[in-house]
């Protein structure tokens, strides 16, 4: 998939038009949690918290295959299983980072400051517990973490969508940050720039769908099929 040649808009757009994921109820329950904290209105500090914990789930996985490398390091077959996990993991976190970035640069930019919740030590406690559940399902079933986290990934695709339609004064305001055009130099207004955040959600819950052999529910960018590290048993 060659990012110029995307169609951002009418990708948003897509988004929007898709039902949601029928989410667990450990997924539901996650959710609320959040709208509890931050409120139900998706705001640039909610996001920000959201891209906060986003990345965890990646470093618990990395963490866990190097485990697996080091005791099967014998077995050629799961080094490779494990490596593949670890190569996407850090790929995603690295992403998730990036957003995390931009968004700080628009709170900047916008003259914002951060909501209580993301005031020391309040975010490090969320992180901490969020931490610990992410290591156990990992732990527990690797595909149930991956599932976990395609539903958090399909949350974050929709809401960065709906963010962007309550946004209308985003589509003319340019991007004049060194930084945001480091993450995405061929978005040239803030709404594309969210657009394409909402898109790397859209990516990285393809492949947590994709490992937990979960395939049906891919989404295709023009009918091309996305590549995907599959998941053994």
């Amino acid at each position: 998939m060659q990012e110029t040649t995307l169609d951002l808009k009418r990708e948003q757009q897509a988004s929007l038009a898709r039902p949601r994921y029928a989410y667990s109820l450990p997924a539901r329950f996650f959710f609320l949690a959040m709208d509890l904290m931050a409120g139900r209105k998706t705001t640039l500090g909610k996001v920000k918290l959201l891209e906060l914990l986003a990345g965890i789930p990646y470093r618990e996985w990395e963490a866990n295959q190097y485990g697996r490398m080091t005791r099967g390091y014998r077995n050629t077959d799961a080094v490779q299983f494990a490596r593949g996990i670890v190569e996407w993991g850090r790929e995603a976190h690295d992403n998730e980072y990036w957003h995390l970035l931009v968004l700080q640069e628009k709170m900047k930019a916008d003259g914002q400051h951060d909501p209580w919740y993301m005031v020391a030590p309040i975010p490090w406690l969320i992180v901490w517990s969020y931490r610990v559940i992410a290591g156990l399902l990992a732990l527990v079933s690797l595909r149930g973490a991956f599932l976990f986290n395609a539903e958090f990934e399909d949350h974050a695709e929709h809401s960065y969508a709906q963010f962007v339609a309550e946004h209308p004064e985003w589509e003319t305001q340019p991007v004049q940050n060194a930084m945001v055009n480091a993450y995405c130099n061929y978005a040239h207004t803030w709404a594309d720039v969210f657009r394409r955040i909402g898109l790397d959600e859209r990516d990285h819950r393809n492949r947590s769908f994709a490992n937990c052999g979960k395939t049906e529910f891919v989404i295709r960018y023009d009918g091309m099929p996305e590549t995907a590290l599959q998941v053994g048993s």
